[in-house]
């Protein structure tokens, strides 16, 4: 886990800086191992600390790599970073501008009366957890694999009359009866002419026989997230709505077999795009082909037409192509994989053939 923090390090020489505060979640756990929900991170050049409020001291101690002192706060978070700083000649200092609010910046600087120069340094901070180590893509194996087994559940417990909200209960308890902390983002149970919305969250409209029914759902284990979906059928769908999941399955499976490292996102994303395009249903699909899944559910990189992120070994993402007609329904099928050895590996077991209840 020191390798975190020597990347760090190596960004603020890159950037002529001598320190770094990190206030969101997801790089504070990144870098530090700590999952409280309330710290500031503090990463010099030479030392690390994180400081805390009294109701994390024990827990941030368990938890911290090797490297980093725990502080705990005096009067408030910032009165004790700004005594640091001034204990260790600290003057230019980066920080998340893309989890800052413009207030809590403004609080920041005003409260940091020793340090003299602040930077901004949004995405670049992100852009260290873009490839993923050894142990990252063993975890997130056993995350996905973890979803397959609530998939392989929730096939045979769906039934008619079942309002959506009740599918969602259940994907939601197995995740946290095998050992997951819960969802990575809000449970997607979409049936009918809901399955039309991309994110169709869970409501209370009841599943009936002729329906498509998405199911989109993530958790996370051990700090690392999960992300799948698959669509099914409630009884013999319409024509429409057979021919639309063999050209989402078609151009999902072109873009697991076609991306290679090296390659462009835009182009990863134009491979699956042209199919859907060319069976007349390119307005239909109106999202990318995937985004970067880690800590967090949505990271770098983005697979989409506009993306400029080249696709490298080690990065691990999604690949959800879909197609929605309104007043019908929607289909989208959704894998993750991470890049190795120049293609995509697998993390995702659950079958893609047609599935009808």
């Amino acid at each position: 886990m020191n390798k975190r923090l020597q990347n760090v390090r190596k960004l603020l020489e890159e950037e002529n800086l001598d320190a770094l505060i990190i206030n969101g979640r997801a790089n504070t756990i990144y870098n530090s191992g700590f999952t409280g929900s309330s710290s500031v991170l503090l990463i010099g050049l030479e030392k690390a600390w994180l400081v805390v409020d009294f109701r994390y001291t024990i827990q941030a101690k368990e938890q911290v790599f090797e490297g980093i002192e725990v502080v705990e706060q005096q009067e408030s978070f910032y009165k004790t970073i700004n005594a640091l700083i001034d204990d260790n000649s600290i003057e230019s200092i980066g920080f998340e501008g893309n989890v800052l609010t413009f207030s809590e910046y403004q609080k920041m600087k005003i409260s940091l009366t020793k340090a003299k120069n602040f930077v901004n340094l949004e995405g670049s901070i992100d852009k260290l957890r873009i490839i993923k180590g050894d142990d990252e893509i063993e975890i997130i194996q056993q995350a996905v694999l973890l979803g397959d087994k609530i998939f392989d559940h929730i096939i045979k417990f769906i039934k008619p009359g079942m309002k959506e909200t009740d599918v969602s209960a259940e994907i939601e308890y197995m995740m946290k009866k095998l050992g997951a902390k819960g969802p990575s983002f809000e449970t997607i149970v979409a049936a009918g002419y809901r399955s039309a919305m991309c994110h169709g969250t869970a409501t209370d409209n009841v599943i009936k026989t002729g329906d498509a029914v998405v199911l989109d759902f993530g958790l996370i284990y051990r700090n690392y997230c999960s992300d799948m979906t698959r669509t099914i059928f409630i009884g013999e769908p319409n024509k429409e709505l057979t021919k639309i999941y063999g050209i989402v399955r078609k151009a999902q499976e072109a873009a697991l077999s076609g991306i290679v490292s090296g390659m462009k996102a835009s182009d990863a994303d134009k491979i699956a795009r042209d199919i859907i395009t060319e069976a007349g249903y390119g307005e239909a699909f109106g999202h990318s082909l995937g985004h970067g899944v880690g800590v967090e559910i949505h990271e770098e990189p983005r697979l989409s037409a506009k993306s400029e992120d080249i696709l490298t070994d080690g990065m691990v993402f999604s690949i959800e192509p879909g197609i929605y007609v309104e007043d019908l329904g929607g289909v989208r099928i959704e894998d993750m994989v991470v890049l190795v050895d120049g293609k995509p590996r697998n993390f995702t077991t659950s079958i893609k053939d047609m599935i009808i209840i």
